[in-house]
């Protein structure tokens, strides 16, 4: 009987189990969807125990459709969105969770880089400050909240509170606190020197022992096995950055492989051998012991077109994102067509921005502006990717993974936007199945994530090649983009102002 692995992908709406097969094969996928709370303007809050239970109800019924499967399954990897704030008290019970598009803290980045700290901390963490950095969440905490500050005794990820539901563990991974930018480069760890410029060195007594991604940590529970149905005993392994996590799943693990993800986040980032740049990245994470991944990344991806379908929906329910992508597909290429800026969650760069269409016309349709959403979303993707070129990055394809790479239209307007081939992963849940690869290297089917991609990552036939002429076209209406975002910066800063 063949083995599964199961990996679990927490996201800031949706938890994830997938149940794998050692091929890479989907078994079986279950999703609980968590609320976000907003207690006030910019919060992002999801209790620890929605988390726990979230993690409950997808394994309980991802296992349940598994049938006979279920009890083949020998251990369990985790990904979860980064940064944000997790924390337990010092008895281990739940205190807060601040999920990664908070923005309440935004006013202390500006402090940090007026006194002249959001540079030191680069040089040490390779790391921008940004409102949701856990370290950044944490000074906030010290200054506007010191009695929950002072409850703190354990601060975590997203995936790391599940491994503490799974198995009691109290863990972190080299993947996670790097992206949360703890992690001091000189010392591969952490350091007192890098918390004291975020202001809360004494804060590195509450973070948890660092663990290699695929290293066991611990073994499922008795409780756990009683309300998920998994195994009891069975291991878990520390698991991983789910942004890292989507690259392995990609099968993206070998320098100067590129790996975009279009989800709620525009994430483009390239395998490094070392991490040295021209020019400052936004975030630079840890996949094994010799290699690094270049990340650029923020909340300006396919989540706009799920917005503009929820809310514009045209009476097909459910068939709407479906439809969206066979509407872009009868648009001809017109410089006439609309402009849209994908900003409703975050904008690319600091400082306030918001999406918006424009340009246009009475005589424009619901195809015209989902062609400029597809297509503004994409150039979002491309401007990251200007930056990491610009850092002395070079990679010449990328593989696609995300919601946009299930459309039909979608991954050829990458290729055409980004002028470099593109090719695209079968696996839907890329970044449950990076977690379950670490499971499987944790527990010895591979020797090394090198090894389990290369039998559990398949990717679609073929690769898909830009059009020259599009791209072409498509290179005239993103320097339009660009000048828009300058002539709208000012006004975006007067509308978000508080005065």
């Amino acid at each position: 009987m063949s083995h599964c692995l199961l990996g679990i992908d927490a996201g800031n709406t949706m938890i994830k189990a997938v149940l794998f097969d050692t091929s890479g094969q989907v078994l079986s996928v279950a999703g609980c969807a968590g609320e976000t709370h907003q207690p006030q303007p910019g919060y992002a809050e999801r209790p620890v125990t929605d988390v726990w239970h979230g993690v409950q109800r997808a394994v309980r019924d991802c296992l349940a459709q598994a049938g006979d499967a279920a009890r083949r399954v020998i251990a369990v990897g985790a990904a979860g969105h980064g940064n944000g704030l997790y924390a337990l008290d010092k008895q281990q019970q739940p205190l807060l969770g601040i999920q990664s598009i908070d923005m309440r803290a935004a006013g202390l980045v500006s402090e940090l880089e007026q006194q002249g700290n959001a540079a030191l901390i680069w040089q040490r963490a390779l790391q921008k400050p940004w409102p949701a950095a856990t370290p950044v969440l944490l000074r906030w905490l010290k200054q506007y909240d010191p009695a929950c500050y002072a409850r703190i005794g354990h601060v975590l990820c997203a995936k790391d509170v599940i491994n503490h539901f799974l198995c009691g563990a109290v863990s972190a991974d080299y993947s996670d606190a790097a992206g949360a930018g703890l992690i001091d480069y000189a010392q591969r760890g952490y350091s007192a020197s890098l918390m004291a410029l975020y202001g809360v060195e004494e804060a590195l007594a509450l973070l948890p022992p660092l663990n290699e991604s695929c290293a066991v940590t611990g073994r499922v529970t008795p409780q756990a096995a009683r309300l998920t149905g998994l195994p009891v005993g069975i291991p878990v392994v520390a698991g991983i950055f789910d942004v890292v996590a989507s690259a392995v799943g990609s099968g993206v693990v070998s320098c100067g492989e590129a790996s975009i993800v279009a989800g709620t986040w525009s994430i483009n980032q390239v395998v490094v051998e070392k991490p040295e740049y021209r020019r400052p990245v936004f975030m630079n994470s840890i996949i094994e012991r010799d290699r690094y991944m270049a990340i650029e990344a923020s909340a300006t991806s396919a989540a706009n077109l799920d917005w503009f379908v929820r809310e514009f929906d045209d009476g097909r329910g459910g068939q709407g994102a479906v439809r969206s992508s066979d509407l872009v597909a009868q648009v001809r290429p017109d410089m006439q067509l609309p402009l849209y800026h994908p900003y409703l969650y975050s904008g690319r760069k600091a400082g306030p921005a918001r999406a918006g269409f424009y340009g246009l016309g009475g005589w424009h349709t619901r195809a015209d502006m989902l062609f400029a959403l597809f297509e503004g979303v994409t150039f979002a993707h491309r401007a990251h990717i200007d930056r990491l070129h610009a850092a002395g990055i070079a990679f010449s394809q990328a593989t696609l993974s995300g919601g946009a790479a299930r459309s039909a239209v979608w991954p050829q307007m990458f290729a055409d936007v980004l002028g470099i081939p593109i090719r695209v992963a079968t696996c839907m849940e890329t970044g449950a199945l990076g977690a379950a690869i670490c499971a499987g290297v944790g527990v010895g089917l591979w020797p090394n994530l090198t090894a389990g991609v290369t039998q559990a990552v398949q990717l679609n036939p073929g690769v898909l090649l830009p059009d020259e002429a599009r791209h072409t076209f498509h290179s005239k209406r993103y320097q339009m983009f660009k000048k828009l975002e300058l002539a709208m910066d000012d006004l975006w800063h007067e509308v978000t102002s508080d005065v």
